[in-house]
């Protein structure tokens, strides 16, 4: 205990987090005037479990209904064969064998090459999400970035840092908290948390890791801004973060139903938000006033750096997610349609490129003339040709 209590002694010491010259003394609640204290915190852990709990119930008794209302449809899946030489290496050594060890695995038990490769493909497919399940989770996600932006505009729209940044730093450290204010920012936390809570639960894109790091630092910034009482800019973070995000569950909602131009519509409006609010307003705005205006009165600090170290995390993570945005885009602009999330794993067909291509090129060498194989010209030939030649889209 005495140990612990050195340490937190010398982690909370002010020169640490608070400009040069100010104590914790002055953030003391007094007068009817209240202030954020790191213990306030605390009760982010309690209100994250009951948003898990909330969440399931919500996708089970509000998403799972509205996505059958809105047409989702799940594809059906062929069954697995079971194989135990299979399975064993699936579950130890890799989802994708090569080449070679993917005809060594055909020989042990006895199958073409052909066989084990859709094997595996099946096997793939059987623990890929299906999408029932990614739009019950878009749906929760909608539902609470819609609620936060919303809400968090109401509590921001009448204060004066909204529209000057600059202001964010009027008077501080000794700015009071706002009963809103509190109960908004401790359930943006609790809400990340609970995300980073339910991780393994959750569809697993090819961003996981840029996920991750964004849920941590995010915990990290608002768990920062809040005991430092910086709560004014990490209002204005998290305020422009969900004036897309809500955009982008929408469109990732109606992305898995037939509703085409909704989703094509929803992902160019959130494309236009999404630049604007984190390439163009977050670094001219946000990280503009933290970097010069925040120390116009005073020297900087170790909670200036760190601060501002985690904002350019943000921002970097804002630009790979960009690039991927581009990417989308590039893909709807030549397809006339958006087609899917480039960071979502899809489902693979009993038939994979390899196969139509080998079979295209038994073809061109004559073996359609052996008994039992369709002739050369025929319609099977013909559309495994188009195939080849990249006119038939895969799925």
């Amino acid at each position: 205990m005495v140990m612990w209590s050195s340490l937190s002694e010398w982690f909370w010491q002010d020169r640490f987090w608070l400009p040069p010259n100010n104590t914790w003394a002055l953030l003391e609640d007094r007068d009817g005037l209240v202030f954020a204290h790191p213990r306030d915190l605390l009760a982010a852990l309690p209100l994250a479990l009951a948003l898990v709990v909330m969440r399931f119930t919500f996708e089970r008794f509000v998403g799972l209904p509205l996505s059958r209302l809105l047409g989702v449809r799940d594809q059906a899946r062929k069954p697995v064969k079971p194989n135990a030489t299979l399975e064993k290496y699936f579950l130890t050594k890799g989802w994708k064998p090569k080449e070679p060890q993917m005809a060594l695995l055909a020989a042990q038990c006895g199958l073409t090459l052909q066989q084990t490769q859709r094997w595996f493909r099946r096997r793939r497919n059987q623990d890929r999400p299906c999408l029932t399940k990614k739009f019950c989770e878009a749906s929760w996600r909608f539902s609470f970035y819609a609620c936060a932006f919303f809400g968090g505009l109401s509590i921001l729209y009448h204060e004066s840092w909204l529209w000057r940044p600059e202001m964010c730093w009027d008077n501080y450290p000794v700015q009071p908290l706002k009963p809103a204010l509190y109960c908004w920012y401790l359930l943006e936390l609790s809400f990340y948390i609970s995300l980073l809570m339910t991780l393994p639960f959750d569809v697993r894109r090819k961003d996981f890791k840029e996920q991750v790091a964004h849920h941590f630092v995010t915990i990290i910034l608002i768990s920062f801004s809040y005991s430092s009482n910086l709560l004014r800019i990490g209002s204005l973070v998290l305020l422009l973060h969900d004036a897309s995000d809500y955009l982008l569950e929408a469109g990732k909602m109606f992305n898995y139903t037939p509703w085409r131009k909704v989703c094509d519509t929803l992902f160019i409006v959130f494309s236009l938000v999404f630049f604007y609010t984190r390439l163009v307003l977050f670094p001219t705005r946000i990280l503009y006033t933290t970097y010069y205006d925040s120390i116009a009165q005073w020297d900087t600090f170790f909670g200036y750096y760190f601060c501002n170290a985690l904002l350019m995390a943000l921002q970097l993570l804002h630009v790979f997610w960009s690039c991927l945005i581009l990417r989308m885009i590039y893909s709807f602009v030549k397809k006339g349609r958006m087609e899917k999330d480039v960071r979502s794993d899809v489902e693979e067909s009993d038939s994979s490129d390899g196969e139509v291509a080998q079979e295209h090129l038994l073809l061109k060498n004559g073996a359609a003339h052996r008994p039992g194989v369709a002739p050369a010209d025929g319609p099977r030939s013909r559309l495994v040709g188009r195939v080849a030649n990249g006119h038939t889209a895969t799925t």
